[in-house]
């Protein structure tokens, strides 16, 4: 993969790059996580998209400005990402709390996507999970023992890649790291559900849910199925709550599909 680097706001915003395609494909990660979250599926869609995996702001290697890290915030550091990079049209894939702020994106900044997928999407639990109090915990005092724990707690007791644990702790010890995470936490605490705005979509719309998921439970997958109009639904059996970690060639394959 091609690291790069573009600047948004006077902000440095690191991001992958791999694939040729005319079709752009756009990853966005989750609470806490970088682009490498993505690295078991890039090279899979590369083959037929052109692949692009931002570092949101606040996270990964990416700058952690001091600011309120609301969901609109975000979105709208994805409008600015999509026209700094130069993107016309794209699909996205947005998994936990990239998924809400990939439907805020085409909600409220009118970012032109083809058609969205969601994986186990935040925007409408209002409440924590012990899993993703194991995963806060594992923020604020980030240890091997602490995130290793929370990481098999997510992934419904999986063997956990050992890269993914200390690549955690190693990007939650960076400066502002704690800070950009509790901002986000409050930022979703603060939202109101997003349940009405899904109306609002009208694209071709994918939900992914791990069948097992204990951080945002499959409970939850059914707001946003009756909410979005042209919307379709997969139950990803033995997965928690990164089925695409979990399960890459199973993931590539349902979205492939769905895609094309």
């Amino acid at each position: 993969m091609t690291i790069k680097t573009t600047e948004i706001d006077g902000n440095k915003i690191r991001y992958f790059e791999e694939g040729t395609s005319k079709n752009t494909l756009l990853l966005l990660h989750g609470l806490g996580a970088s682009a490498e979250r993505w690295e078991n599926v890039i090279p899979l869609f590369a083959k037929k998209f052109k692949v692009i995996v931002p570092d949101l702001i606040g996270f990964g290697y990416s700058d952690k400005p001091m600011v309120d890290y609301t969901t609109d915030y975000f979105a709208e550091f994805v409008s600015k990402f999509v026209n700094k990079v130069r993107i016309k049209e794209m699909n996205i894939i947005g998994s936990s709390l990239g998924g809400q702020i990939a439907a805020e994106s085409i909600i409220n900044h009118d970012v032109n996507v083809r058609k969205l997928i969601l994986v186990s999407p935040s925007g409408v639990m209002k409440h924590s999970t012990p899993a993703l109090d194991a995963y806060i915990s594992a923020a604020l005092y980030p240890n091997i023992d602490s995130a290793l724990n929370a990481f098999q707690v997510m992934s419904d007791g999986k063997v956990i890649d050992k890269k993914i644990v200390s690549r955690f702790v190693e990007m939650m010890q960076l400066p502002n790291a704690k800070m950009a995470f509790m901002s986000t936490l409050l930022g979703l605490s603060n939202s109101k559900v997003i349940t009405k705005k899904l109306q609002l979509i009208t694209i071709p719309t994918l939900i992914i849910w791990g069948e097992n998921d204990p951080v945002i439970p499959i409970q939850y997958a059914q707001s946003f199925i009756s909410s979005i109009n042209d919307c379709r639904f997969y139950k990803m059996t033995g997965c928690g709550h990164v089925p695409y970690v979990e399960k890459p060639i199973a993931f590539f394959q349902i979205v492939s599909d769905f895609l094309s």
